[in-house]
């Protein structure tokens, strides 16, 4: 028998430690993933126009000048004026703020709700079978159509429109929770932790919750983004935030008699809502990229990333 040489750690192919101040693992894949970047672009652009561009522009969003109706975009008014003389840029950087806040906070009432009924109703049976067909009623009824008749019930204001669309977004997410919590439950740390004692309080909230913590984020982008279109919605109908508060919704339904004298009444609230939803909705897709296992798109450069999604690689065809 001959003497075996030393192992190296060269041999055991030892990865070094992490430095000091190195990115975690899925921040670094959401930087290197082509939708988390442009999404959040998007997102950022329109959240500086509205919350940063007012210590730029100073105009009054609600102020009417007679003599200054429907005037085009010009060096006095960037983006023109509306039928009263209302400058628009103001009142876009308002209506943005409107949407945002309510889309904010129906995403983050509506996870809190959701997320604790969800994961009560997979840890405790008996409150399972009451808590999902709560939901099933719930859900029963279209998003728009049912937002629509609490908030004609409640009458249209910004915390009523909070409270109609919380009601209407909690049992998607709790329902989906549920679903999450109950593969998590089943793993044999649930059962070990059972075992030894441990607190139904402390299963439930310091082990199954991380599991479904990427669902989570997922979903709260998602009706984030879907809380904006609905409250635009109900604003265009008359039905969300009262005039003459300036909303994104309020200001599509005043250009609407004026689309083709005064094009700019319309178009651009309607493109600030269409960015702002399409980064919404691309940063959440890129966040499921990478924080879902089983995704295809991982890491990379980020300017590789964004230019693979303009332009895609094309597999040679072969000759016959």
């Amino acid at each position: 028998m001959t003497n075996a040489e030393p192992i190296t750690s060269q041999d055991l192919k030892v990865r070094p430690p992490m430095e000091k101040g190195t990115l975690p693992r899925w921040i670094r894949q959401a930087l290197g993933n082509s939708k988390v970047l442009v999404g959040g672009t998007l997102t950022l652009l329109i959240l500086a126009l509205a919350f940063i561009g007012p210590i730029f522009f100073t105009s009054d969003p609600n102020a009417t000048a007679v003599t200054q109706q429907l005037r085009p975009p010009s060096g006095e008014h960037l983006l023109g004026t509306d039928n009263f003389g209302r400058d628009i840029l103001a009142r876009v950087m308002t209506g943005i703020q409107i949407s945002v806040g309510v889309g904010f906070s129906v995403a983050t009432i509506s996870a809190v709700v959701g997320v604790t009924l969800g994961l009560l109703a997979a840890y405790y049976r008996r409150l399972d079978g009451v808590l999902m067909r709560i939901c099933d009623g719930f859900m029963a009824f279209p998003d728009i159509l049912l937002a629509l008749a609490i908030v004609a019930t409640l009458g249209p204001s910004i915390p009523n429109l909070i409270a109609c669309m919380t009601l209407v977004f909690w049992p998607a997410i709790a329902r989906l929770i549920r679903s999450a919590a109950l593969s998590a439950k089943q793993q044999p740390y649930v059962t070990a932790l059972r075992a030894i004692g441990a607190r139904d309080s402390k299963i439930i909230w310091q082990h199954i919750l991380p599991n479904t913590i990427s669902t989570v984020i997922v979903q709260v982008t998602g009706y984030f983004a879907a809380a904006i279109v609905i409250e635009t919605a109900l604003s265009f109908l008359g039905a969300g935030v009262p005039a003459p508060t300036a909303s994104i919704g309020n200001m599509i339904a005043d250009g609407k008699e004026n689309i083709y004298t005064a094009w700019w009444m319309t178009a651009v609230p309607a493109l600030a809502l269409v960015v702002l939803v399409l980064g919404v909705n691309l940063l959440g897709d890129g966040l499921r990229d990478s924080l879902d296992p089983k995704s295809g798109i991982r890491s990379g450069r980020p300017f590789s990333a964004i230019t693979g999604l303009i332009w895609k690689k094309r597999e040679p065809v072969p000759l016959r």
